[in-house]
């Protein structure tokens, strides 16, 4: 889906921030002008949110832009940054971005802005600091036909300026601060007085911020800046955008230092909040997918390639009943108490449990100890979920299922950590859910073949790699053909001729399967309209398997009618092999799909009879017209004194039962001489198997019906 920002939207998302912009404070411009303007930031936000890739700097260009506007009082920012966040994503069509990716980016966007914001707040500032530190070196150093008119501008500009100035020796002595230094820290100027510069450290300063200073204490540099903490006399926390300058004496040694402090302490707030909200998942308040990333980059920097890493990747068993049943609000109140119950038993030194999205948790642990650790951190999982759960004013009970892995960081990277995880979670839930996995290297081979097959599915249909083949049926009394059956392969162009078991299973995954069988369904009536043609004295039934999913398609009789107009093959050739379990449901779409096509003429059967939970009797009531007996009911016979007389007696018991209802049987999996007679004795009608012929293609079949007889292969 394309990306794009919607016009009457984005006017009105401009329209609100020039609404709440304009009474903040004082505007130099004109409603309009101020809207003008707006828009146009507006237009580069909304631009930047569907960028690929993404990048915050328009971001801070836009916050930038407000204090060139002269848009600086303290409350501009905060209604920007409040109305980003409340109508901004509306002027968008995302696209294919998901709500994550926007509200990552949304938030992203904010923090640009108010460091953009910040930044040239501070660039304006640093202008007229530097005025106040010429004022400050005429007023300690001017000559001395100067001095008592600049102590006296000094003292006006030192006492009545808005931002902290303090002037300290070289010592670190502090000689004196203004009223707005003493007051934004708590003090009287007589109590700072008594304090030295080293009195104020935070254990928060920057990195070398000490050695920065003493750079200029020893003359080395004229003047340092930084984002510094300091406490008050309070003990509660201020933020300052600092600015240490040296005062040198007229021989150029130096003097005394002056420092500029300005309050940025909501600000320093506001980006802490944003941060935040970008690594922790709203919800929950646990950290999301983008903490983990970011864990697992830091971990997988250690210096020490055998330093270890685990992952416990959990997903709850059955949640989308949940939402379907009770509403996702009750969804997000499970959700919430799930997160607090891991959180309580699970976190701790070492260990980071995150929320990915939906229903899906992962502990990271780092280092670890070994996959004993991460076995026993998994079954608490379990343990610590297995007890009732209050989502509201419900009751519930939720079981989950864990992949856990754990490796060097020197064989593997966090991608590859991630999905081992991943595919070993899966694992886990196919093996019964309430449990979990460990990795192992030979079935994640497995599955990562599996799903890198379920990926090429799709482009395989496209590109026609996919080819129908055909295996005879044969009337057991007279042994000639009376049918084929359409079986599906495909040509993968890397791992060769892939039989079905191998792929239709990811098809009904991915929902491709209704339309690779309809392509199969077309190809073999296509196929069977010429053998028809070419031999017009033999009515050759075409068997073609019907997969479940296509059964429950409300449009599957219409479209099987449509197919076999357009090839022109009659009805009555035609039969569709369907499972028990599709047919026997007596409400179900299925079954109402195949009376519609009973009713057009095209023959039903039901294939591997005897493996699924028949009731027998019903079948006079079922829009059946052959019985495919398993073929795990045909290894047992043999010449008579080998066969097996179980399975003798339930075929013919079955085939007996079919006669009596009108059906015809079919055996499948017919690989001796001995169980085609054996089977032809027992009344069966036609069989089918490696005895009379393997599948093959479309011009083998038809030399095949040239014959009087198929020659059997032995």
């Amino acid at each position: 889906m394309a990306r794009e920002v919607k016009t009457a939207e984005l006017d009105g998302f401009a329209g609100a921030w020039t609404t709440a912009v304009v009474p903040a404070g004082f505007v130099p411009m004109s409603v309009g002008q101020v809207r003008e303007r707006l828009l146009a930031l507006s237009r580069r936000l909304a631009e930047a949110m569907l960028a690929e890739p993404f990048a915050d700097r328009p971001g801070e260009q836009a916050g930038a832009a407000l204090v060139e506007a002269h848009l600086t009082e303290p409350e501009v920012l905060r209604v920007t940054l409040q109305t980003m966040g409340e109508k901004l994503v509306h002027a968008l069509d995302p696209g294919d971005l998901d709500a994550a990716d926007v509200t990552a980016r949304l938030g992203g966007l904010q923090a640009a802005v108010a460091t953009g914001y910040a930044r040239a707040l501070r660039d304006a500032t640093m202008a007229d600091q530097e005025q106040l530190t010429k004022a400050v070196l005429d007023a300690q150093v001017g000559v001395e036909k100067e001095l008592r008119a600049s102590e006296a501008r000094f003292r006006a500009i030192f006492a009545g300026a808005a931002i902290g100035i303090g002037i300290a020796d070289m010592r670190g002595g502090i000689l004196r601060v203004n009223p707005a230094f003493a007051d934004l820290l708590g003090y009287t100027p007589a109590e700072m007085r008594r304090l030295t510069v080293t009195d104020l450290a935070h254990p928060e300063d920057p990195p070398g911020m000490w050695e920065l200073y003493g750079s200029v204490v020893r003359g080395e540099r004229d003047h340092v800046r930084m984002e510094k903490a300091y406490f008050r006399k309070d003990g509660a926390v201020v933020w300052t955008d600092l600015t240490v300058s040296l005062i040198r004496d007229e021989a150029g040694r130096p003097s005394f230092t002056v420092a500029m402090v300005d309050d940025v302490t909501d600000r320093h707030r506001l980006q802490a909040q944003l941060r935040h909200q970008a690594l922790h998942d709203p919800l929950t308040g646990l950290p999301n997918r983008t903490m983990v990333a970011d864990r697992l980059a830091e971990a997988f920097s250690a210096a020490d390639p055998a330093t270890r890493v685990g992952l416990c990747y959990l997903d709850l068993d059955g949640f989308k009943r949940v939402n379907d049943t009770l509403g996702h609000d009750v969804g997000d109140q499970l959700l919430t108490a799930v997160a607090a119950r891991l959180d309580e038993a699970l976190s701790g030194a070492g260990r980071l449990l995150a929320r990915m999205g939906g229903d899906e948790f992962i502990l990271v642990v780092q280092p670890s100890s070994g996959i004993d650790e991460l076995s026993e951190l998994a079954e608490t999982a379990l343990r610590v979920l297995s007890g009732p759960l209050w989502a509201g004013r419900h009751r519930l009970r939720v079981s989950a299922s864990i992949g856990v892995v754990e490796r060097e960081i020197g064989q593997s990277t966090p991608a590859e950590l991630l999905k081992a995880a991943d595919v070993t979670l899966y694992e886990a839930k196919a093996s019964g859910r309430g449990r979990f996995a460990l990795y192992d290297a030979m079935r994640n081979a497995r599955e990562v073949a599996r799903f890198e097959l379920a990926a090429e599915l799709p482009d395989a249909l496209e590109h026609g790699e996919f080819v129908v083949v055909y295996q005879p049926m044969v009337e057991l009394d007279s042994e000639t053909v009376s049918g084929v059956e359409a079986l599906l392969r495909w040509r993968h162009p890397r791992l060769g001729v892939l039989h079905p078991d191998s792929f239709v299973a990811l098809a009904e995954e991915s929902g491709l399967i209704v339309p690779l069988g309809r392509w199969v369904l077309q190809t073999a009536c296509v196929q069977a309209a010429q053998w028809r043609r070419h031999f017009p004295n033999r009515r050759l039934l075409l068997s073609v398997n019907v997969a479940v999913a296509q059964a429950h398609e409300p449009t599957l009789a219409d479209d099987v009618a449509s197919i076999l107009a357009e090839t022109g093959l009659p009805p009555d050739l035609l039969q569709l092999e369907v499972t028990e379990s599709a047919v026997m449901d007596a409400s179900g779409p299925p079954l109402k799909a195949m009376w519609d096509l009973t009713t057009r003429g095209v023959r039903v059967a039901i294939d591997d009879f005897g493996t699924g939970y028949s009731n027998l009797a019903s079948l006079r009531n079922l829009p059946v017209h052959t019985l495919k007996l398993a073929g795990s009911f045909i290894g047992g016979l043999s010449r008579a004194e080998y066969s097996d007389p179980v399975d003798e007696q339930i075929v013919g018991t079955v085939v007996r039962l079919a006669h009596a209802l009108g059906l015809t049987v079919t055996a499948e999996g017919i690989e001796t001489a001995a169980q085609a007679e054996r089977l032809r004795a027992l009344g069966c009608d036609t069989g089918q198997g490696w005895h009379f012929a393997r599948p093959q293609d479309a011009e083998t079949v038809t030399a095949l019906l040239a014959e009087e007889r198929p020659t059997p292969l032995l």
